[in-house]
């Protein structure tokens, strides 16, 4: 199903871009994880063998460490490796495009080739205490003062931040203004005096996120990316990267699973009861809405279209389809498999259930597409 993934004006050299990359991937596999190695140091070498090969910042100009190619390249190396099981493309594309988009011609030639080779590791300090999934809502301040600033707040959720160097941090810096009008981006090295890193460790034994408490950091105006009150704007640049089902090769992931259960819905048609059918079929129409709306945000992007509030019927949509596509596989494979070679699916099960608050839970995307995609108004 995901072979020609793309059918929109796809560049003459794609398919022979997919060929390589495949020859490449053959030639240098997937490295194994160590023994008590923590996930986030295994991704880095990952990240390191794929920008070795050139595959990593295939839509970035040549002059700031990337290929130059196109969107359509870069999201057929996603697709490529979703489709073989493979990590994604390091998850810094969508920082990267926030840095081109409104960083300074100094901060993209000294970021941005740094990035992409992973010489630095980035976070991203977005989320708070008490503004997870309404950024509008944070109350982290960032104080001017002449050449720099002071940033007073804590952040929270922040991925892996203990084994990264540089957080890509939104703070307020005019509480006068609209709150949308009123954030600002700030490359903070997490090394700065004032800044701790406090990482949360989970039931699951995981320590993926972390908390930020900034105590009085000293941020120079150099280390703002773009002007006061761009924050929003970069936000919804990284977001709308972060929720296309096409740029993190969930597509080719979602669509495996999909043929996987149409094709046991077809051997096992006398065995599954019609509701079970019926789920299946549910899961291959949520599948090719989602295919069909990817392809239309990423054709928007190739013609120049601004990242909106749009990113949040992505979001909804992804997070519907993936839920809906592990709950459904729990109840037609039986569970002896899950306990195999299948026990992956089963994590991917668990960890689908957070689908729906991770990068702004579902009620807060509603509640964006209502007021700022159809307009309606408040209620009371």
């Amino acid at each position: 199903m995901t072979d020609t993934p793309l059918d929109f004006g796809d560049p003459a050299d794609l398919d022979q871009l997919r060929h390589q990359f495949r020859a490449w991937l053959s030639a240098h596999p997937l490295p194994q994880r160590l023994p008590d190695e923590p996930v986030p140091v295994f991704l880095h070498r990952w990240h390191r063998q794929l920008y070795s090969g050139g595959w990593v910042g295939l839509d970035v100009p040549v002059r700031y460490g990337g290929r130059g190619l196109s969107a359509l390249h870069q999201v057929a190396i996603s697709d490529e490796l979703g489709a073989c099981h493979a990590p994604g493309v390091p998850r810094i594309g969508y920082l990267a495009h926030a840095l081109l988009e409104f960083g300074s011609e100094e901060q993209r030639l000294r970021l941005l080739p740094r990035m992409l080779a992973g010489d630095d590791v980035w976070c991203q300090g977005f989320s708070e205490p008490g503004a997870g999934s309404d950024l509008a809502g944070m109350s982290t301040i960032a104080t001017r003062h002449g050449d720099h600033y002071t940033v007073r707040g804590q952040k929270l959720w922040t991925s892996y931040a203990q084994y990264s160097g540089l957080c890509l941090l939104l703070a307020r810096t005019d509480r006068s203004a609209p709150a949308h009008r009123s954030i600002s981006a700030f490359a903070l090295p997490l090394d700065r005096a004032g800044v701790t890193v406090r990482p949360l460790r989970a039931a699951s034994g995981d320590d993926e996120f972390c908390e930020l408490f900034l105590d009085d950091v000293r941020v120079a105006q150099a280390e703002r990316i773009g002007a006061e009150g761009d924050g929003w704007p970069l936000a919804m640049t990284t977001v709308s990267y972060e929720r296309n089902a096409l740029d993190t090769g969930h597509i080719s992931k979602y669509g495996l699973l999909v043929e996987r259960l149409r094709r046991t819905a077809r051997e096992r048609r006398g065995d599954l009861p019609d509701g079970l059918l019926s789920e299946i079929g549910r899961c291959f129409v949520d599948y090719e809405v989602l295919v069909a709306h990817a392809r239309r945000r990423t054709a928007e992007r190739l013609s120049g279209q601004v990242a909106g509030p749009e990113s949040s019927i992505d979001k909804l949509l992804m997070t519907t389809t993936e839920q809906r596509l592990y709950e459904t596989a729990l109840k037609v494979f039986p569970a002896e498999q899950l306990r195999g070679e299948d026990g992956e699916l089963f994590g991917e099960y668990l960890y689908s259930r957070a689908a729906s608050v991770y990068g702004g839970t579902s009620q807060i995307q509603r509640n964006i597409i209502a007021k700022r995609v159809l307009g309606l108004p408040s209620g009371n």
